[in-house]
């Protein structure tokens, strides 16, 4: 996150891999900082602010495990630019209409790594001070 951000702040995109309705809360992040570093690594560019991590608590009893499902980790980018539905759309539709407040997700480049979106803020909290940001993921 870009240092001076709220960490606990919704996504401000109006769409995004697992929101794309009016109003539908998202907080992205990942379980680790190479995680968050690797994960971030396309929306990068070079005059960005600085980054930084921020250690977070997610105290949640409702957070689904999808890891390992291909399906949520495509480049929903070019679906989207071809003017059709992120296909990672109907797994957080679903998700939150369970009642799930997050869903857990494999990376797309580096499946060993662990992504989290959350749909209800109330679950998180800072728990430490911000990290540097990994230079390399």
């Amino acid at each position: 996150m870009s240092a001076g951000a709220d960490p606990l702040a919704a996504v401000q995109s109006p769409e995004g891999r697992f929101h794309h309705h009016s109003g539908q809360t998202a907080i992205y992040g990942s379980l680790t900082p190479e995680g968050c570093a690797v994960a971030i690594r396309r929306y990068l560019r070079a005059d960005d602010p600085s980054r930084i991590v921020v250690p977070l608590q997610i105290k949640a009893h409702a957070v689904l495990n999808m890891t390992g499902n291909p399906a949520l980790s495509v480049v929903w980018q070019d679906i989207r630019a071809a003017g059709q539905d992120a296909p990672t759309w109907l797994f957080s539709d679903a998700a939150r209409a369970a009642g799930a407040q997050g869903l857990l997700y494999s990376s797309r480049s580096r499946p060993d790594l662990t992504h989290l979106v959350l749909f209800d803020p109330g679950v998180i909290r800072c728990v430490g001070p911000a990290q540097a940001f990994p230079s390399q993921a």
